[in-house]
């Protein structure tokens, strides 16, 4: 092959591995030679949150490798997505990394992820749910490092002053619309959320809605359950007593909150770092999402812990791994920077020594995981799109939009 096309080629490989499961073994399918010696050097790559995060997955980084006698180097992706994309393209991908569930399917179909599933003797301590969210073709691939679900953040002091009591915190729609209108007024807004499926998917969960079938065969997004669901997002924010986070000048529900200009927002429980970092005078209280008329819903979230397909240090890189997601780890992780234990067992004592969580810890009992199908995330991404324009949209053709794309992804990614 000539070099301008095998450049051409990889420069390909590295767009589309995000968006279709491009292979990372473009013109080289052998096994790499794996190292053998006493001590090897790992590279970690992470997404992070904030300093919190980056320092404590380096701790941890530390303490691994005083113990296996191998050195870690942790490095902070500035994009993590295209830094994957190429680095898989160009067989020379980090050891060890964060993979996020909606570019999952993308990596695992396209052979960059080491599948080292079978090799942990206590998976089952991973919820079946988290298990799903990183297995493909019936196969664990990699260790979810985390958990997180959304619950309904309420500023306190806003509440109170609406003369609002804890035996107001809304249980239903109709409690939530009720509220929101009281708080609404005066330079703020009852609920502020982002414009997107990861926080108003909530509304089609608790409407009795999904994006798919369970075993993620079959789109079943355009049905009266998910339309009812958005049609009762679409008359809060008709009514003036929802907005997006945009519409009141700031990024996100936890910017809002802080700032006074949300008196509720959904949000995750990684609000408990930014909150604390940017806003840390300000009262708040964690409630479950109000439930639907199919009952509770809220959303899953979680990163795996990715071994590069292509890496020479695949069972250093697995052991670096079972070290990170130890129970003891991930309980050091939610100290420094609000995480959710993945383990079930580490949850419980998390649960414990977190009251103030409970509600986010109580919604992986009924939390819908994401869609993992390769392609999806631009299923998504255009979703997300539409959804911007929620308030005047027909939630509808919305829907139906987002059918015939899903339909598409589903007969190519499966």
């Amino acid at each position: 092959m000539g070099t301008r096309t095998a450049v051409a080629a990889l420069a390909t490989c590295a767009a589309l591995l995000a968006a279709t499961g491009c292979s990372s073994s473009f013109g080289n399918d052998k096994e790499p030679e794996q190292d053998k010696a006493a001590k090897q050097k790992l590279t970690v790559l992470i997404a992070t949150s904030g300093d919190a995060e980056t320092q404590a997955v380096k701790a941890a980084a530390a303490a691994y490798a005083k113990k296996s006698g191998n050195s870690v180097s942790v490095e902070v992706a500035k994009d993590m997505n295209q830094q994957l994309a190429q680095s898989f393209a160009g067989h020379k991908p980090p050891d060890v990394f964060y993979v996020n569930s909606d570019q999952f399917a993308n990596y695992a179909k396209g052979g960059s992820l080491y599948p080292y599933g079978d090799r942990i003797s206590d998976a089952d301590d991973f919820s079946q749910q988290l298990r799903t969210s990183f297995s493909y073709d019936g196969k664990l691939v990699c260790l979810p490092k985390d958990a997180s679900t959304l619950g309904l953040a309420i500023n306190t002091d806003l509440w109170k002053k609406a003369g609002l009591t804890e035996q107001d915190y809304p249980k239903s729609w109709e409690e939530l619309r009720t509220v929101a209108d009281k708080l609404t007024g005066n330079g703020v807004t009852g609920l502020v959320t982002s414009d997107e499926f990861q926080r108003l998917g909530v509304f089609m969960k608790q409407a009795g809605g999904r994006l798919t079938d369970p075993d993620q065969k079959k789109m079943t997004a355009d049905t009266a359950e998910n339309a009812k669901g958005l049609d009762f997002v679409q008359s809060l924010l008709k009514s003036g007593s929802m907005k997006f986070a945009k519409q009141v000048d700031t990024s996100w529900g936890g910017e809002a909150l802080g700032k006074g200009k949300a008196a509720m927002t959904i949000e995750g429980n990684w609000l408990e770092g930014g909150m604390k970092l940017d806003y840390p005078d300000v009262k708040y209280a964690i409630a479950p999402l109000p439930a639907g008329p199919a009952g509770q819903g809220t959303l899953a979230f979680s990163n795996c812990w990715g071994v590069a397909a292509d890496s020479a240090h695949r069972e250093a890189g697995v052991d670096l791994v079972k070290h990170l997601t130890s129970a003891e780890q991930q309980l050091a992780f939610a100290d420094a920077f609000g995480v959710m234990p993945s383990r079930t067992s580490a949850l419980k004592t998390y649960a414990e020594k977190q009251p103030a969580a409970k509600a986010w810890v109580d919604g992986s009992a009924y939390a819908q995981g994401p869609v993992t199908i390769a392609g999806f995330d631009k299923v998504l991404s255009q979703f997300n799109t539409d959804l911007q324009s929620l308030r005047t949209a027909d939630p509808k053709k919305i829907l139906a939009d987002l059918q015939r794309n899903g339909e598409q992804a589903i007969a190519k990614g499966n």
